[in-house]
């Protein structure tokens, strides 16, 4: 049989995952002697069920159009895994490469896969995830395009807020253990007043009594109050102010109820006010009328990284998309946090350096035109213009 490559995907999709699949195909034609390119039809899954997608045989303006198309077209998959039984598996179908393509936990599978497999074939970590944690990177694909929905996401939710007052909204956003995804609403602000007015990351974890003082007092200077908190946001105590947590069979938990509809109800009753709850959720990932360029961008060059770093022979690394390599072993169990330089003294926003930083990542999102208002958007377009 002929020594093959094959591509796997492993955990949630993004809007621009695509994009490092059709990079990686196409780099991989340009390389002599390179092996047959396939992928593993819903990860590691297709592996054991002889599910395979040939592909070097696609053409490339069918790999082009993919790359545009959100979410995994060969599909995904959350597993544990038995490494030494993968990698013999792997070496009956006389696999010479695995690109493994996903976040932390793919990441540390992709490393304990490469130690199963020893010298006997390469393992090559390609880098995605929305939470923006993997450590290595500027940042990880995926994270761009998230970014830019929830930023929209909590600017036109202002403008619902502003417009008939809840007086008080909790914006749940996508992000577990990190507030990455929860800092990008900061772009949606561009005047005094815009939302979100508050910004809670878990890496500063709040009481409740602090959350509805500072709730109060936008509501005394506005009348109404935007909220952003991640969906893993924990209070000073580590509970989910009191969202229902339920134990797994392996010994985890998740949330049986939202973050956000729990902490809009806590608000509500100590403050006497209305709060409702507000979560896009998984709409968010895989959103492809916001995606961010820069974004599909990193992602392709990550996708083309892995077939030069293969065909330089490298193993047990991660490409990070500037045409270097991170080894696994660096990478894998580290999760990457959200700066404590970038939130803001209150604890509850965040400082400025981030959203420059932010900005060409997820793309400009501009505000609105209200009447009667010169807002700092309008008069930076008229300064442009002149």
């Amino acid at each position: 049989m002929n020594e093959l490559a094959v591509l796997i995907h492993g955990g949630g999709p993004t809007a621009v995952w695509n994009a490092s699949l059709a990079a990686l195909a196409l780099e991989a034609r340009k390389l002599t002697g390179f092996p047959h390119l396939m992928a593993a039809r819903g990860g590691f899954r297709g592996l054991w069920t002889d599910e395979w997608l040939d592909l070097s045989a696609q053409s490339e303006n069918v790999l082009r159009e993919v790359a545009l198309a959100p979410g995994s077209a060969i599909g995904s998959s959350r597993e544990d895994l038995d490494y030494e039984r993968t990698a013999a598996r792997l070496r009956e179908r006389c696999v010479r490469f695995v690109f493994l393509s996903g976040g932390n936990g793919t990441m540390m599978a992709a490393h304990r896969l490469q130690q199963a497999c020893g010298g006997a074939m390469a393992v090559i970590g390609i880098p995605k995830t929305i939470d923006n944690d993997i450590p290595g990177l500027n940042w990880t694909p995926g994270y761009g395009s998230v970014a830019r929905f929830f930023a929209h996401a909590a600017r036109d939710a202002g403008e619902d807020n502003r417009s008939l007052p809840s007086p008080v909204m909790v914006l749940e956003t996508l992000g577990r253990d990190t507030g990455w995804v929860t800092a990008s609403t900061a772009l949606a602000r561009y005047d005094d007043g815009d939302a979100p007015h508050l910004i809670y990351l878990p890496e500063k974890p709040v009481s409740l009594d602090r959350v509805c003082a500072d709730v109060d007092r936008v509501l005394v200077r506005l009348g109404r109050c935007v909220i952003a908190v991640c969906e893993g946001m924990k209070d000073e105590k580590g509970e989910p102010f009191g969202a229902e947590i339920q134990r797994e069979r392996d010994g985890g938990t998740r949330l049986a109820s939202t973050l956000g509809h729990a902490l809009a109800r806590s608000i509500g009753e100590r403050l006497a006010v209305r709060a409702r709850s507000e979560r896009p959720g998984l709409v968010g990932r895989s959103f492809a009328a916001l995606a961010s360029e820069a974004d599909r961008e990193l992602s392709w060059r990550c996708g083309q990284d892995a077939a030069r770093a293969a065909g330089r022979g490298e193993s047990g690394v991660m490409v990070t998309g500037d045409g270097t390599t991170v080894q696994l072993r660096e990478v894998a169990g580290n999760v990457r946090a959200f700066p404590q330089a970038w939130i803001s003294s209150s604890g509850c926003d965040v400082a400025d350096a981030f959203t420059e930083w932010l900005r060409p990542i997820a793309g400009n999102v501009p505000g609105h035109r209200r009447l009667g208002v010169q807002s700092r958007q309008a008069g930076q377009e008229k300064r442009e213009s002149g």
